[in-house]
């Protein structure tokens, strides 16, 4: 199956786009957006170093997908501390920059819903303690009772892309989390001058983080964090180039979608990455066999065959100026096994890819 080409005559094509454009989908009246099926509280806290979990109590049919964000942006395999559960997100080994706006969006084809919380990290250990005077609340002396430990960066496996391309447009951040001791003091410069308040209030700096927004020509260069202490100094450079962009149809990035195997009655999801310069229009469609028509109150026809156009859920916009769309499938059946594909079209063209679902049989 996997051979099986797919052409697009630029007719059938421009049926599809319009079809899409119209935003004539298939619904089903029995079926809806997700809902919040109980309170949660709005505002969190958690001590530093502790593990909490945000809870995401959501119910729909079809089943939503659940994806989170910080500060808008997405959360992903790749934070480590971070995982996304079925009911809710749970952070471990907190620190100080998880202080910040979280949100579970729940998506399925009919709407989404979005829950919001705001965590704020408690740091109640005030000095090490560890120091003659710490245990009646004395602040201790770091010249007797402290060793001065020089600074250094605690999360170098975030560190290691030190050349970043990014598209115009498009937003970046810069991390250099340390420590040290006494707390060392982080300063940024871009091309070996720093930079003023005002550049990294437009950046909005977090204690160990530079992030740069909407992204212009002007913000390529060296970045370079300079964190010290009273015991030494180190630092870190980043190369930012920001790529001026062109006008072009989408192209559809990675692998995705590909072919899948799932058990009937289980669940399973195909996505679709694509680059733009402007957001694309992301839909989904399944080819209809022969035999199958008459389940269906419409249809396409592109080339020889027909496909249904599937109900799509949000697209979602990515740091690297790409845009995600996932197909849920849920409680799959049979009749879910077959040919699907993701189109991606903008006003200056389309580009499309295929996968195979494959249900086992019960």
């Amino acid at each position: 199956l996997g051979n099986m080409k797919l052409s697009l005559d630029s007719m059938g094509v421009l049926k599809i786009v319009l079809f899409i454009f119209e935003a004539v989908l298939l619904t089903d009246c029995a079926r809806g957006p997700p809902r919040v099926s109980e309170k949660v509280a709005h505002r969190q806290t958690a001590r530093l170093g502790s593990a909490i979990k945000l809870p995401c109590p959501v119910e729909g049919d079809p089943p939503p997908l659940i994806m989170w964000t910080k500060d808008g942006r997405n959360i992903h395999s790749g934070w480590v501390r971070f995982r996304i559960l079925r009911m809710g997100l749970k952070i471990k080994e907190v620190e100080g920059d998880d202080t910040g706006t979280y949100i579970c969006k729940a998506t399925n084809g009919f709407g989404s819903v979005n829950i919001n919380y705001t965590l704020i990290v408690i740091d109640d250990s005030g000095s090490d303690k560890t120091g003659p005077g710490a245990a009646d609340g004395v602040e201790p002396d770091l010249g007797l009772s402290e060793k001065l430990v020089r600074p250094r960066f605690t999360q170098p496996a975030k560190m290691r892309k030190r050349v970043i391309a990014r598209p115009v447009g498009s937003s970046v951040r810069l991390k250099c989390m340390a420590s040290g001791n006494p707390r060392p003091d982080i300063v940024w410069l871009k091309d070996d001058r720093p930079l003023t308040e005002q550049e990294v209030g437009e950046g909005r700096q977090k204690r160990w983080t530079l992030s740069l927004r909407n992204l212009t020509p002007e913000h390529s260069g060296r970045y370079t964090c300079s964190v010290s202490n009273r015991a030494g100094e180190i630092n870190a450079t980043y190369k930012v180039e920001v790529i001026q962009r062109t006008n072009s149809k989408p192209i559809l990035t990675g692998t995705h979608p590909v072919n899948t195997t799932v058990d009937y009655g289980g669940t399973t999801s195909f996505q679709c990455k694509v680059r733009s310069d402007v957001k694309p229009v992301i839909q989904w469609l399944k080819r209809v066999e022969s035999n199958e028509e008459s389940r269906y109150n419409s249809t396409i026809e592109v080339g020889d065959h027909r496909f249904v156009v599937l109900p799509t859920g949000e697209v979602w916009s990515r740091p690297d100026g790409s845009y995600l769309n996932k197909l849920l499938i849920t409680r799959a059946k049979e009749d879910d096994a077959g040919m699907y594909i993701c189109l991606g079209a903008n006003t200056m063209g389309y580009s499309f890819r295929s996968a195979f679902l494959t249900v086992l049989p019960g």
